[in-house]
């Protein structure tokens, strides 16, 4: 029997339970009932239980899914998910460039309609093309750095590289010199070791930390700034292979084929809706607003409410605006990140996480210590996809490195949890800040070959230069 990752009842149940416990609603009764009835936890690692449930069992997972909707959460006033919400609980959201020019505040009553705009802001002179080259250049060495160690360990991780002699790290992991038996027990991701080896990378393989960046660079040529969730929908369904699709996403992309409209497909039977998906879709918001953190974050949540509530959106929108934010060239790292905090309730677990995590960072010169902390508050609490945690990371590893390009990448891949997901924003964020593709040493862009692949659009083999110039286009129309 064919078994999908992501979509059958009884394996989402037990992360619906989790979920619940997160977000303030008190799932014990139910969770009891599914354990007597003979349902089992959620899958591990690999997205489906390695059997079917009986009939009977897969009627009491989608029964039970819906009253866990139903349930009551005490984190409704601290974490909400519609636009005007999250801005009523943010005192220091920043004001819109077109506020800006017309001397007003924000409207906090817009919600997630597209703001008008008589004309766009004008980008600063420092958001050229070549920054943008770094941004995707870095993103894709910073993904490529984490593919063949996602899904490990911490520790695991850790092993690998000191057992060649790249911890802490500096270059691409390599099977060259690991012994057999720590690979036996501790093998490199299946799907990427082949292509993301120092000695095996010829250009950018595939990824969906890069084939979401792509898609939402064309929802912004069909549609504009003033884009909907639901032209990102259609989007999806019309460029958007099913199978390149994972957890949330995955969710709402069955929900969208069942009829269900946004931001319904964000709630419906979906556990992984604060996991990390809507914030690795979150880089052309930001780089298409330059010195607009609040339009970068309300087109990041129109976005992400396709797909994704509460933090999983936080993550999203944090991601944008500290994007926005470094894309005029005039701000360090930590004013870039304190700007993104700025569209995040400040009360959230997001908030909390990623506040802590930067005090963390500057707290500790060695940032192992650093990642260890982090690890003992949230792996206990989080799955290892889940946005509060890799969020936290993504903060640490910039603030700790103080926005340098190597040392931004390695420290977000070298925390664990979601590891290229991690490496690729934190590479986005520091390509940006670096300005320039030289700036990225060489030995992590040449692999690449300015050659990216991937089944979205007419984009596969494109060029990140040619990318740039694309992107570019975009921060100049409406």
């Amino acid at each position: 029997m064919l078994r999908l990752t992501w979509v059958q009842p009884e394996d989402l149940i037990g992360h619906e339970l989790r979920q619940a416990s997160q977000d303030g609603r008190e799932p014990k009764a139910i969770a009891a009932r599914w354990k007597a009835a003979g349902g089992q936890e959620a899958p591990l690692t690999a997205g489906a239980s390695p059997a079917p449930a009986s009939r009977y069992l897969r009627r009491l997972a989608m029964d039970l899914l819906d009253e866990l909707a139903d349930l009551p959460s005490t984190l409704t006033d601290d974490e909400p998910t519609d636009l005007e919400g999250i801005k009523a609980t943010c005192a220091n959201w920043p004001l819109s460039a077109g506020s800006r020019a017309a001397g007003a505040a924000p409207d906090p009553k817009k919600g997630s309609t597209p703001p008008a705009r008589a004309s766009a802001p004008t980008p600063p002179s420092a958001t050229t093309p070549q920054h943008l080259e770094a941004a995707w250049l870095g993103r894709a060495v910073g993904c490529l750095l984490g593919k063949p160690v996602e899904k490990l360990p911490l520790e695991a991780i850790r092993h690998l590289a000191k057992s060649t002699g790249n911890w802490p790290l500096t270059t691409y992991f390599t099977a060259r010199g690991v012994p057999e038996q720590l690979l036996t027990t501790h093998p490199w991701n299946r799907r990427s070791a082949t292509t993301s080896l120092a000695e095996n990378i010829d250009g950018m393989p595939e990824d969906d930390d890069l084939n979401y960046p792509l898609l939402n660079l064309l929802v912004r040529q069909r549609h504009g700034s003033t884009f909907t969730t639901t032209d990102v929908a259609r989007t999806w369904l019309d460029e958007l292979p099913a199978g390149r699709t994972f957890t949330a996403e995955r969710i709402a992309y069955r929900n969208l084929l069942s009829g269900l409209e946004p931001p319904h497909t964000a709630r419906h039977r979906n556990p992984f809706r604060e996991w990390i998906g809507a914030l690795i879709r979150a880089d052309v918001h930001g780089w298409t607003n330059p010195g607009d953190p609040a339009a970068a974050a309300e087109q990041a949540h129109r976005d992400a409410t396709l797909t994704h509530t509460a933090n999983g959106v936080y993550a999203a929108m944090f991601t944008a605006a500290t994007l926005a934010t470094a894309a005029t060239g005039a701000h360090d790292i930590h004013a870039c990140l304190r700007t993104g905090l700025t569209v995040v309730p400040p009360r959230s677990r997001l908030a909390r996480a990623v506040r802590h995590a930067v005090h963390l960072a500057g707290e500790h010169d060695d940032f192992d210590r650093v990642v260890d902390e982090l690890h003992a508050i949230h792996s206990p609490t989080y799955h290892w996809v889940h946005a509060v945690p890799n969020t936290a990371l993504i903060a640490a590893a910039l603030t700790h490195a103080n926005g340098d390009f190597p040392g931004s990448v390695c420290r977000a891949v070298s925390g664990g949890w979601d590891t290229d997901s991690n490496g690729a924003t934190a590479g986005s964020v520091a390509g940006l800040l670096a300005g320039h593709p030289a700036a990225l040493p060489d030995r992590w862009t040449a692999p690449l070959k300015n050659r990216l692949a991937t089944s979205i659009g007419d984009f596969d083999g494109i060029g990140f230069d040619a990318l740039a110039h694309l992107t570019h286009r975009e921060t100049h129309r409406p």
